[in-house]
């Protein structure tokens, strides 16, 4: 398999740098980054986006997610292992991914829910990372981004290293 081309926000001068900074805004958040971890997970399996779900899979990994936890996010549902306040994050990142699938693209009940658990701040990150997910997913399906070639090519890891950098720079502030 083969990328269609690079991923626009590399091609695109002065494209990279601001969504580098969206994600470290998110990432400096009162959210713990397996909560966002997995809505981002979540969103990509929705988005067919195979290079962010392998990439998302990782992270998770990272973090000390179990293979229980990971293997059930797509059934989340009907999962025994994910707490009241992770259920209303992956439900949200559901509605707020699959907008047209309703009429009322984010009824009151999911966002009632979410707001039981997270206070505005820290509904607006996980929503920044709903965002931000979709927008890496886009870009990621349409280029046909090859999943799990990050940690291989070596201009990837380049990439990778040079992007993580900038991006805990951004935290640190």
């Amino acid at each position: 398999m083969q990328a269609r081309m690079n991923n626009p926000v590399m091609i695109i001068p002065g494209a990279m740098q601001p969504a580098l900074a969206l994600v470290a805004a998110v990432k400096n958040g009162s959210v713990p980054l397996r909560i966002l971890e997995l809505s981002h997970l979540r969103a990509s399996q929705i988005n067919g986006c195979s290079f962010c779900v392998d990439m998302g899979a990782r992270e998770l990994k990272k973090v000390g997610e179990t293979d229980e936890r990971l293997f059930a996010v797509s059934a989340w549902r009907e999962a025994p292992y994910f707490t009241d306040a992770e259920r209303a994050v992956l439900e949200l990142t559901e509605a707020a991914t699959r907008l047209s699938d309703r009429g009322d693209a984010v009824p009151d009940e999911i966002w009632k829910e979410a707001a039981r658990y997270y206070d505005e701040k820290q509904l607006a990150t996980i929503i920044l990372n709903i965002a931000l997910t979709n927008f890496w997913n886009r870009l990621n399906a349409t280029v046909r981004q090859v999943a799990g070639e990050l940690p291989k090519s070596a201009d990837a890891k380049q990439w990778a290293a040079e992007s993580h950098a900038h991006v805990q720079e951004l935290v640190e502030k």
